[in-house]
């Protein structure tokens, strides 16, 4: 891995300087003509694998510098190579963070399982990073990456993009004020995996039985980045890594950080005294190399504060989540999403940041007295707020110290008592372990040689 570095660029300069005065009135020719960000106040972002989400998420970069660009997969990177001619292309992100200087910012958007080892290396560099969700591949990880980022103090981001919403600014504002009630269960599910083709990149259904040649457009070694050598199939790459256990966090860890995330945040969760999994393997041999295509599991909080203990319940696939007793009759539940079930009233939510959030049944939303807003508003979305953060300093709102790493934890913490099923598994977040070392095992994945967090 690459070893810590300490530059002062560009953006670093004007943030050690940003004290100096205040502003009120900005004239055009600082702000640039039409509100425009001007060359000077740009920041210059890298994006680490940039096909798919990861490239999605650097146009909304566009009124920056993208001055370089990192994808093991020429054919899956096309567009974004297209779309930004003038950056210099990379195979490795090790050789781009080597050999360019004048980067600020860093997007990633790789799978899960090289998400750790790409931000650890972005952030010993010296810079702020926005990574897609799951922040990380395993728990370790996800402390690992955590605690470099409160050293660094780089300015972070994980792509939760809902966690900038207004409806889950709403919901705690709901929950905190105590308009709802004491919380004592939250029941949250999604759709994924389920048994038809819409979410087959979930679900594992057999055992790899395609291991041909390596396509020209694809560096399978740097593909595979940490994880332990093994043929190339198709059943891996480029669609269907999320069901493997080498690669990515299956339903829960690739959902979870985006529907339990209002939950998350309105109730102050952090480490759960116990975590519980019920799974279901659509064939035995499955079960030690792919993720469940169906579970539950329920983790068990205690007390926060003024906050109740709460006992939180996840469903996915053939596992399904409780109609709540007031829903109205013939009112559909969302294809993912939460209940938040309060003494007074009772929240439903879909995915991605407590989309569409209202009080059940509909005749209690409409009689509900929302309690004043007192939480500030993100303007512009999630990766602006990202990039606000970046240019003057402030955290951004799922931030890896203050939340995004916490919300990872907790979510990967679910996805390793799936490797246990039908055992309850006591959890000790200060000495870093459950009470059943099988479990402790999968709190991480061995690295192959050359490769270390």
């Amino acid at each position: 891995m690459i070893k810590p570095t300490k530059h002062l660029n560009r953006r670093n300069f004007l943030k050690s300087t940003a004290g100096a005065a205040t502003f009120s009135l900005v004239p055009s020719y600082v702000v640039g003509a039409n509100g425009k960000t001007p060359p000077s106040e740009k920041l210059n972002v890298a994006g680490i694998g940039v096909g798919g989400q990861g490239g999605g998420d650097l146009r909304s970069f566009k009124d920056e510098n993208i001055v370089a660009l990192c994808d093991v997969d020429s054919t899956r990177a096309a567009y974004s190579f297209k779309a930004y001619p003038n950056a210099k292309r990379y195979e490795d992100f090790r050789v781009l963070f080597d050999k360019h200087k004048d980067i600020d910012t860093v997007v990633v958007g790789t799978p899960d399982h090289t998400h750790a080892v790409i931000t650890l290396a972005a952030i010993q560099c010296g810079l702020n990073v926005y990574c897609e969700k799951p922040l990380t591949h395993t728990v370790k990880e996800a402390r690992a990456v955590t605690a470099a980022a409160r050293e660094s103090k780089v300015q972070t981001q994980m792509g939760n993009q809902g966690h900038s919403s207004e409806a889950i600014r709403n919901v705690r504002e709901w929950v905190q004020s105590g308009a709802i009630g004491e919380v004592r269960e939250v029941h949250a599910w999604t759709d994924r995996p389920d048994t038809g083709p819409k979410y087959a990149n979930f679900a594992a259904r057999s055992l790899p039985t395609e291991f041909p040649p390596v396509p020209d457009n694809l560096n399978w070694d740097l593909w595979l980045g940490p994880v332990p050598d093994q043929k190339y199939s198709p059943s891996y790459v480029p669609f269907y890594w999320r069901a493997w256990l080498n690669f990515g966090t299956g339903a829960l860890g690739d959902m979870g950080c985006h529907i339990l995330d209002p939950a998350c945040w309105a109730l102050d969760l952090d480490a759960p005294t116990s975590i519980t999994a019920e799974v279901k393997h659509h064939s035995p041999e499955l079960a030690g190399i792919a993720y469940p295509i169906a579970s539950k599991v329920t983790f068990e909080f205690p007390q926060r504060g003024n906050l109740c203990p709460l006992k939180l319940v996840w469903y996915d696939g053939s596992y399904e989540m409780p109609r709540p007793p007031m829903l109205e009759d013939g009112r559909e539940m969302p294809d993912s999403g939460a209940i938040i079930y309060g003494s007074k009233e009772t929240i439903m939510h879909g995915s991605h940041g407590a989309g569409g959030a209202r009080i059940i049944p509909e005749i209690r939303m409409k009689d509900f007295k929302r309690p004043e807003k007192t939480i500030q508003r993100i303007k512009g979305g999630h990766i602006a707020d990202f990039i606000r953060a970046c240019k003057d300093g402030k955290p951004a709102s799922s931030n890896f110290v203050d939340y995004g790493g916490r919300l990872t934890e907790l979510v990967l913490l679910g996805v390793a008592a799936q490797r246990t099923p039908g055992i309850k598994l006591n959890w000790n977040s200060e000495k870093f372990e459950f009470d059943h070392a099988a479990a402790n095992e999968f709190l991480h994945a061995p690295y192959r040689e050359g490769w270390s967090i």
